[in-house]
């Protein structure tokens, strides 16, 4: 499991994200790059990274279940995903 302060960090960044989100859009049409550049580092959006809702892993993170890997195959084999089951053939 991931550091509970890096989980944190990265749940601020999102909320800081959405508080910009407008502005960076209208600074960016009006093509106003230095007040752009005025706004906070972490409210661009490319500052985000994928976390495992579950464990706050980065790495390994299947977008489409919003978890990594290793907790996907965990959930999967105790049957708790709809849907999925082992390949066998």
């Amino acid at each position: 499991m991931a550091r509970k302060s890096l989980i944190a960090r990265e749940a601020k960044r999102v909320k800081l994200v959405a508080k910009y989100a407008k502005l960076r859009e209208k600074l960016k049409a009006e093509g106003d790059y230095d007040a752009l550049d005025k706004l906070p580092k972490n409210a661009s959006p490319v500052r985000l990274h994928n976390r495992c809702k579950l464990t706050g892993r980065p790495k390994g993170y299947m977008r489409k279940f919003g978890i990594n890997r290793v907790t996907f195959r965990k959930m999967a084999n105790e049957g708790k995903i709809p849907g999925i089951t082992k390949a066998s053939w």
